[in-house]
This record gives C-alpha cells, structure tokens and sequence, in this order.
C-alpha cells in the first residue's frame, strides 16, 4: 500500500519546498558538556578529509550504532539475559563514534561550503532512528527487563521526549535544551555500557548496602529525573505561547494538534502490552519497541518536515497499519498470532519509514540541486565557493538524538554539486 502510496504522487508540494528553501535554524542551549567537549569536535572535523559530505558522516554514524544495537539485543533481545561483556563495550564504542560524527556533521558543512536545510532534515531523520536503538540499548545493559514496566516507560519516554523536543520546535521556531539534556543522557549511557562491560551486566542486579535495592533502581531514579527536568522544560511552551498568530504554531495551527500522531502510537503501545494474554511486550521486548519505535520515528519525521515547511501537519500515516491491525486483533481474541503481527509490524514500519526518507531526500535533493552523500571536492590552490547558508547552529535534540554541530557548525547543508 505504502508503494502505491509513492509511486503517483510527491510527498512535499510546490509550497513546503520553497518554504524549506527559506528555513533558518533556530536553536539556544545551555547543556553542561557541550563547551567541554567542543576541542575534541574541533580537533576530530580538523582531521576529517575536506571530499567527505556531511550526510555520509552522519549516516556512518547511525549505521554504528545501530548494529552494534542489535549485536546486543541478539545476546539479549528481553533484556533478562546477561549479554557479554564486550557486546557492551562495543555499544559503548559505536555510541562515542556516533554521538562525535554527528557532532561534527554540521561543522564539515560549513567548513566545506556545503549548508542547506537537508542536512538539518537529514540529521533529525537519523536521530529519530538513533534514539530508539539508544534506549533500548541502555535497558538491556543494566538488566531492566527483569522489570518489564520499567523497560516501557524508559524506552517510551525515551521516544516520546525526542518527539516532544520537535513538538516544541513547531511550535515556537527554536529548539531549546537544558543543562542536563542530549549530551548528558548520551554521556551517561555511554558510562551504563561501560561498568557493564568491566564489571558484567549482572552487577545491575545486585543489592545495595543498606538500602536494599538494586543498582538499576539507581539508574531508574537518574533516568527518571532527567525526564522530569525535560518535560517541564517542554511545558513551558505552553504558558509561553506558540510564534505564529495568536500563539500557534509556525504554522498557524493549535499548539496541541501535534499531540495527536503521538497519542495514535503511544497509547496502542500501552494498551497492546497491557492487555495481551500472551504477553508480548514481556517476551518479545526488543521486537516490540523497535517495532513501534520504528513508527514513531515516521510520525516524527513528518512532524520535523511540517516544522520546516511550515505546513500543517497529517495526522494519520500509513505506519500506523501495524499498531491498528494489533488492537483489532486483540480485539478479536487473536485470531491471529501476536508475534506474526509484530513482526509485520516491524517489517512494514521499517521499509514504510526508509522508503518516506528516501523520497523525501529525492524530492529536496532534486528541488536544491544538490546530492544527498557527494559533494565537489575543491583542489588545493583553489578558492571555495562562499557558502549559500552559513548558520551557526546546534543540532542536539530531545530524547536520545545527536549533538551535531555543537557551537561551531551549520546544521544547514547545501551542495553545489550537479543537479541530479
């Protein structure tokens, strides 16, 4: 469906390109580790070759992270089983290369003169992905499916605060982040990965002294107040009041309307897990966040480009198939099997959400005149062009996403590279 869905038609009109033409990126925050962390930024993009196009470095970076993810979650898909210790030091690796790439992303933009709007859509697109492997990775190092609700809430939250950040965005036109945000939560799972990769993932489970509870009830309750600390950041937009007209959005729409695709997929989550008389969160843990991550990473992808656009955005999308054809089944006592459903679920969202980025990405590349991974590669001796949009920028964002371009890069990146 999804196919015929593409094949007749294009996904963004006249209108929203020529608004993407026009977007600037907005951007405050005041995170903790970014300063600390910019001479290493500065240092690895000074040593990165000048024919290397942003948007290879950022999508390098994912394909990390995501199979050193899925080495882990093969050891350990519910996160009940300990996984090796050195699946763990891997995820710890591809987590530190993929949060450095994509913090130097925007940097090689603007150092090679290559900044448009696609290479910040294309840096949220991944990030979206990233995020759900991050958590998920994270759950399953220290052990937290022995706690199944646990597991959930952190995974979801997790997904549904890197929609929030983008929520926000829409909203008031700039993306804001605290002192313990993106770099922070990147930092600390980086740290999880590593004690379980010295010490075994086991250690999670083991007793503190006195207290009596064990150490990834610790993690829970840091994890939890940084989730605190995001989502009354994010409430604040509420009292502050939308950019657009009368306190909308950018786009002249209700500042709740957002909350719509969001609800469509977290509350079928909920309700699936909760009311399957086979438990099929509790047993096929990874299979069912990667699955609805997988739809929530679409809707939030269309969230980014109505942002950008400035366009309203749609509320129901073809990914959602799966999550609805789950409640009706369960509705119907299972007539058939969950698991086949999830893994449809998975299977169809994945292809439904790449073959969305890849149109999207066609319909700007051609709009833009650029290439999506290539860009001209400028002889030494020769002066480059001046860049077309140099904008200093951040592109760290809620939930578990990148920190590209800390302080010192352009998450806009244009390519005068031939047309296509």
């Amino acid at each position: 469906m999804a196919l015929l869905a593409y094949r007749d038609k294009h996904i963004l009109s006249a209108q929203q390109l020529r608004k993407l033409s026009e977007h600037k990126y907005s951007c405050f925050s005041a995170s903790l580790l970014d300063p600390l962390l910019q001479p290493w930024w500065n240092w690895l993009v000074s040593q990165t070759p000048l024919w290397l196009a942003p948007n290879l470095i950022t999508i390098v970076g994912l394909i990390l992270n995501v199979v050193t993810t899925l080495i882990l979650i093969c050891y350990s898909p519910n996160g009940v089983e300990a996984p090796p210790r050195w699946t763990c030091l891997l995820c710890a690796l591809g987590l530190f290369i993929y949060q450095s790439l994509d913090s130097i992303d925007g940097k090689q933009a603007r150092r090679t003169n290559t900044s448009s709007p696609l290479g910040e859509l294309f840096d949220h697109g991944c990030d979206s992905i990233s995020t759900v492997f991050v958590a998920l990775s994270a759950c399953i190092s220290c052990q937290l499916g022995h706690y199944p609700n646990w597991l959930f809430f952190q995974c979801f939250c997790a997904i549904a605060l890197f929609y929030c950040a983008h929520w926000q965005t829409y909203v008031s036109g700039t993306m804001r982040f605290g002192r313990i945000d993106v770099t922070e939560a990147q930092f600390s799972i980086i740290a999880i990965h590593l004690v379980s990769a010295a010490l075994g993932p086991e250690i999670w489970l083991t007793k503190i002294p006195i207290v009596g509870l064990s150490w990834n009830y610790t993690i829970l309750v840091f994890i939890t107040f940084g989730y605190t600390l995001n989502i009354i950041n994010f409430l604040k937009m509420f009292t502050e009041g939308g950019s657009g007209k009368n306190g909308s959005s950018v786009a002249g729409t209700s500042v709740l309307s957002p909350s719509i695709p969001l609800t469509l997929v977290v509350l079928p989550a909920l309700i699936i897990a909760q009311k399957s008389p086979h438990n099929i969160f509790t047993e096929h843990a990874s299979v069912y966040i990667l699955a609805f991550g997988m739809v929530a990473a679409k809707v939030t992808n269309k969230l980014v480009i109505a942002h950008m656009t400035k366009a309203e955005m749609e509320y129901l999308d073809w990914s959602l198939l799966g999550p609805a054809l789950l409640f009706l089944n369960q509705y119907f006592n299972c007539i058939v099997p969950e698991i086949w459903l999830l893994w449809f679920t998975l299977i169809w969202g994945t292809q439904d959400l790449l073959r969305y980025c890849a149109q999207v990405c066609l319909e700007i590349c051609q709009h833009l005149r650029i290439d999506l991974f290539r860009i001209p590669y400028t002889p030494k001796g020769v002066a480059p062009h001046p860049a077309t949009a140099s904008v200093s920028s951040q592109s760290n964002f809620g939930g578990f996403g990148s920190s590209a371009d800390k302080n010192g890069g352009s998450a806009h990146r244009k390519s005068k590279s031939k047309p296509h």
